[in-house]
Parts: C-alpha cells; sequence; structure tokens
C-alpha cells in the first residue's frame, strides 16, 4: 500500500515518530507500517533546541542513517523547510527524495530567537504552491500552527488555512495540539485534506478519533521525552544505590 493510500484507510495511520536509526529499528519490529521523523527529538539528541536550529547538512545525515536501516515509508519533518529562499527549500526536499523519503512536514510558522510566530497564510501558501508542483511526487502534510500558538479564533483561523493549503498542492493537513473532539470533527468535515492530529495529555483514544474523521496520528516528541526521563531515572538510581541492580531488574530491559 503506498503512502498516499495509508491516509485513505477507514482506521488512521499511526505514525511511528522516530529520531534515529535505532529507534526506527524498533518502530519495525513493533509493526509501525510507517515512520516519521521528530524534528523537536532529532535536534534534542544533538544538544540542540527545536526551530531549525541544527543545519540541513546535520539533519540530512540523520534522516540518511534512517532510512539505511530500515524499508518503511519515511516522512521527513522539515520544519519551516531550511531555507531562506523557496528555491533552497526545494533544493532540500529533492536531495531528501534521492533517499527515498515519500513524504514531507513542512510548517506554516517559523521560530526566531526561541519565539514562534505564524506565517501570513497568503504568502505562506504561495510558497507551498512553488514547493508541491516543483516535488510532485511527495506526500505534503502541511502543519498549521493555530492551535499550538493558541489562537483566540484558533478553529475559525485552521479551516480558513486547512482550506487554502489544499488549493495549493497540500496532500495531508497536521494540526498539533488540537484536542476537543468538536473542533476536530469540525476540520475533519471542512478541510478536503486527511487530517492529522498529535500525542496530547487529553486528546482521545484512537477509536474516537476515528469517528471523528482523523486520518493521520502522530506522537511528536513524546516518546523521546519519556524515554529521556527514564534514562535519567536509570543514572539517579545507579548514582544513589552505588549499584547496577536497577538497570538489570528494569522491566523493560
Amino acid at each position: 500500500m503506498s503512502f498516499t493510500a495509508l491516509h485513505h484507510q477507514s482506521q488512521p495511520l499511526l505514525i511511528a515518530n522516530v529520531w534515529d536509526a535505532a529507534s526506527a529499528l524498533a518502530a519495525g519490529q513493533a509493526g509501525y507500517h510507517a515512520l516519521g521523523t521528530s524534528s523537536a527529538a532529532i535536534a534534542s539528541t544533538s544538544g540542540y533546541e527545536d526551530g531549525e536550529s541544527m543545519s540541513f547538512d546535520e539533519l540530512f545525515f540523520v534522516v540518511a542513517r534512517i532510512k539505511a536501516v530500515t524499508k518503511l515509508p519515511l516522512s521527513v519533518d522539515l520544519e519551516a523547510g531550511y531555507g531562506d529562499t523557496t528555491e533552497r527549500i526545494i533544493e532540500n526536499i529533492h536531495r531528501l527524495r534521492q533517499l527515498g523519503v515519500v513524504g514531507i512536514n513542512i510548517e506554516d510558522s517559523h521560530v526566531v530567537n526561541q519565539a514562534r510566530s505564524l506565517d501570513d497564510a497568503s504568502i505562506f501558501a504561495a510558497k507551498l504552491l512553488e514547493i508541491t508542483q516543483a516535488c510532485p511526487d511527495l506526500f505534503f502534510n502541511v502543519r498549521t500552527d493555530t492551535f499550538l500558538l493558541n489562537l483566540d479564533n484558533a478553529l475559525e483561523e485552521t479551516l480558513y488555512r486547512g482550506q487554502l493549503y489544499a488549493k495549493m498542492g497540500a496532500d495531508g493537513f497536521f494540526v498539533p495540539c488540537v484536542t476537543q473532539p468538536a473542533d476536530i470533527a469540525a476540520i475533519a468535515r471542512e478541510v478536503p485534506l486527511p487530517l492529522n492530529v498529535m500525542c496530547m495529555p487529553a486528546l482521545a483514544d484512537f477509536r474516537t478519533l476515528a469517528s471523528l474523521g482523523v486520518k493521520r496520528i502522530s506522537m511528536g516528541n513524546f516518546i523521546y521525552s519519556a524515554l529521556q526521563a527514564r534514562l535519567l531515572t536509570l543514572f539517579n538510581e545507579v548514582q544513589a544505590h552505588h549499584s547496577f541492580q536497577g538497570v538489570f531488574n528494569d522491566e523493560n530491559h
């Protein structure tokens, strides 16, 4: 089944968000059907803040290592594109396509001085059209940060942007931080693109999300963060108990 077809099933595509070759292998062993990179997790593993603090070449190296160990469909979180110009963004995407990447996440916001702000919808849409026309063989999952940034009119703005992006070649619509069932149902109904939601504490279970019209469920960097918290616990236990017994008693070892 093609990556696009995975977004048009009766049940949502649960995508495993990975950050290196080891996590990609684990996702494959767990039976996932597709992988997506987590930009925040990849940045963190190299000591960077999220928001394109690392270079595209560093990101490319990580993606290349992931592709070297798995044949699962891989979508790459390209954030805002890692380029000051549309031409550079297209060049980056072509490089990823040559690795065998099948999809891209691209977002309508930028991080400047660790502060995220929403792009003008019309300007972003024009850039999106140019990019999708230049890269017609990839699945473009377009992310809007209306709910992430907690806009007062988040639902209204999300619907406007989703409908606009659909006309500009988007293949999927990613709305991180949306959790209310009524909002999710409205977006799935009003935007003619497969809806992607992300792991959040208040997010409904997968069966409910399917009934609301969700077509893709992703993890963000939450699995990675949970593992880092467990790693810190293990390091603390070894130091506190002057023993490695806690490492070998771990039920997940």
